[in-house]
């Protein structure tokens, strides 16, 4: 049967009724988790023409960007590629521009939630082959005859889904532990993952989890002060106006005002999600049942209802109440709790501290099989936790980094794809990981690998590598963390590519709370360094001794090239140059190439991204 017959078959019988009356609904990509990996994947698998269904428990799209109410984004503002860009450009058109959205000084881009659910929504539904099921839960996963079966509820009905290809994008990876892969809780010991920040000792301690809160000001004499919440203590918050930074060892700094600006949204509302002496709360209830999980949220519900009234008595902002137009709900709290960690999947890969910090130097080249990029530092929350062991992970210096493709594939379970914070990383990583760009970004990769598994009737483990990074690159996706090199730059999917070989490096830089990765497109470079970088795929080359420190040329570009040999003539390096309207210098010892001529070059002639590679990134 061809694949044009299948999906016409698919809409036709996607509302089959079974001899008991339970709907039996088929698509080829079944997605849990409309949040914001849940989302982008559905999104990517429809533009791919596949049939993707989202499954979601609440009436939003975006997870903890919405329904969660942490709608202010950490970092990725230099690199705004694939889905995440089109999102934050419908915000700056929302809005009004970057300058309106840069109203809190954690972030570049803070949005209400209730607009992030809205353009999500607008988005999703631009897309005909994706259908979505708003305030669904699902009950049940099963893997038989090659196909998934999911038993999902809404309201008192229940159905069935038929599926292929099956994504986990729940906050706390529910699917994946349900489907039977195997994965990891809490923190990994120095032993298991050679990370030196690493305890010695591994245990079940995740981060603190956040029970969000957004304030509206109602005006001047205006008396929003909620009933005092039971438990409620003054001491408990009394360094809450600390604002020092410990990326930069400040020493603590009082200032209230300031602290308040810290998630100031549009429309004079403020997110309140802040961790010192704020309403982070310790509360593991990863491998909770859903009833023990509720009680255990109550908790963290009142514990940020204490720290509002904190707010509004101790610091006088009595103006500021829960706002009245977020969302949907009784109480006026956020859907759904901001949870940072949840389960980590083994994958066939596990990313790791190491693969972060010396991405060229470690034994498996996981850089060369990127599928989304970070920049933001390792970031984890453990300050109401007094029984986590002393890290100090500000002292983590890391560049930016990519995350490889096959930390998202299970080891052990065919036609599942993980995305959200579940991923294979150690629990170290999953402090950077964890943010909302990179989610967004490794939703969409999850939807193009679904979509080719669909295409190619393979398995997640099956997938060319390769392939996987051309479509996120058609899609102006980020493969490589490089921060100097825009998606608009004429070259940008060439040199991704060509740092995607490791032919030619980035330069790591760990800055701040938005860590770099430069590639230095108009430099030139030693013609030394090239032959290096090309040894791993032309072993003839590990004899060549022509190319000295100088600079190279286009003189010396020719004979190391013939040396490995390709034949290629100056007239050929120069017509190609021209024809990318590349303009260089001429001196007395000819024409001196930059960075972004040489990755012209090698991708024009030599083809090196085009070579097979494994999930690992070695050769094939």
């Amino acid at each position: 049967m061809s694949r044009t017959i299948y999906c016409l078959l698919v809409f036709l019988l996607a509302c089959t009724v079974q001899s008991r009356g339970q709907q039996t609904l088929l698509t080829e990509v079944l997605i849990i988790g409309g949040g914001a990996s849940g989302t982008t994947a559905g999104i990517q698998a429809a533009r791919m023409g596949v049939n993707a269904l989202i499954v979601e428990e609440t009436n939003w799209l975006g997870g903890m960007l919405t329904a969660a109410g942490v709608s202010a984004i950490d970092g990725n503002h230099r690199m705004p590629g694939g889905l995440w860009g089109e999102f934050r450009q419908m915000l700056y058109k929302h809005y009004g521009g970057p300058d309106s959205v840069a109203t809190g000084w954690v972030s570049n881009t803070l949005f209400e939630p209730h607009i992030g659910n809205r353009l999500l929504q607008q988005m999703a539904s631009a897309e005909k082959q994706l259908k979505i099921l708003y305030n669904t839960r699902w009950t049940s996963v099963k893997r038989e005859g090659g196909k998934w079966t999911v038993t999902i509820t809404q309201g008192k009905q229940q159905h069935t889904i038929q599926a292929t290809i099956l994504i986990d994008a729940t906050e706390l990876g529910d699917v994946l532990a349900a489907a039977g892969a195997a994965y990891a809780v809490g923190m990994d010991s120095k032993q298991e993952t050679g990370e030196a920040f690493a305890p010695e000792k591994a245990n079940d301690i995740i981060q603190d989890l956040t029970y969000v809160a957004v304030l509206k000001d109602y005006g001047k004499g205006a008396n929003k002060t909620i009933a005092k919440p039971a438990g409620y203590s003054v001491a408990e918050f009394g360094c809450s106006c600390d604002v020092s930074d410990p990326a930069s060892f400040d020493s603590p700094q009082n200032n209230c005002f300031r602290m308040m600006q810290y998630g100031r949204l549009p429309n004079n509302k403020y997110m309140i999600n802040w961790p010192k002496c704020g309403n982070d709360i310790y509360l593991n209830l990863i491998e909770k049942t859903p009833a023990e999980r509720e009680v255990l949220l109550q908790q963290a519900k009142q514990h940020t209802l204490r720290f509002l009234y904190y707010l509004q008595t101790e610091l006088g902002y009595k103006n500021l109440g829960l706002a009245d137009d977020e969302f949907p709900t009784k109480d006026r709290l956020p859907m759904i709790a901001y949870h940072r960690e949840s389960r980590r999947l083994k994958g066939l890969v596990t990313f790791t501290l190491n693969h972060v910090a010396r991405p060229y130097d470690t034994r498996e080249a996981l850089y060369r099989t990127g599928i989304a990029v970070g920049d933001y530092t390792i970031d984890h929350h453990h300050l109401k936790n007094p029984t986590a062991p002393s890290i100090d992970f500000v002292k983590i210096k890391v560049p930016s980094y990519n995350v490889p493709m096959g930390s998202l594939i299970p080891r052990n379970t065919e036609g599942l794809i993980v995305a959200e914070k579940s991923i294979s990383v150690t629990n170290i990583v999953n402090g950077a990981t964890r943010l909302q760009p990179v989610v967004l970004q490794l939703g969409q990769a999850a939807g193009v690998m679904a979509a080719l598994c669909v295409q190619q009737q393979k398995q997640p483990a099956q997938l060319a590598v390769r392939e996987v990074q051309a479509q996120l690159l058609r899609a102006n996706g980020y493969i490589m963390p490089f921060i100097d090199v825009l998606t608009s730059d004429p070259q940008f999917s060439t040199i991704q590519k060509i740092g995607a070989t490791g032919i030619l490096k980035g330069t790591g830089v760990p800055y701040l709370w938005a860590n770099q990765t430069w590639f230095y497109p108009e430099q030139p470079m030693p013609a030394y360094e090239l032959v290096q970088g090309l040894r791993g795929y032309y072993p003839v080359l590990n004899t060549y001794w022509a190319a000295s420190g100088d600079l190279l040329t286009v003189t010396g570009l020719v004979k190391i090239f013939n040396a490995a040999g390709v034949a290629v003539t100056e007239l050929h390096v120069n017509d190609t140059l021209a024809g990318a309207s590349i303009n260089l210098p001429r001196d007395a010892g000819g024409t001196t190439l930059n960075r972004r001529a040489i990755a012209l070059l090698v991708d024009h002639f030599l083809h090196p991204f085009e070579k097979r590679i494994s999930i690992s990134g070695s050769l094939e």
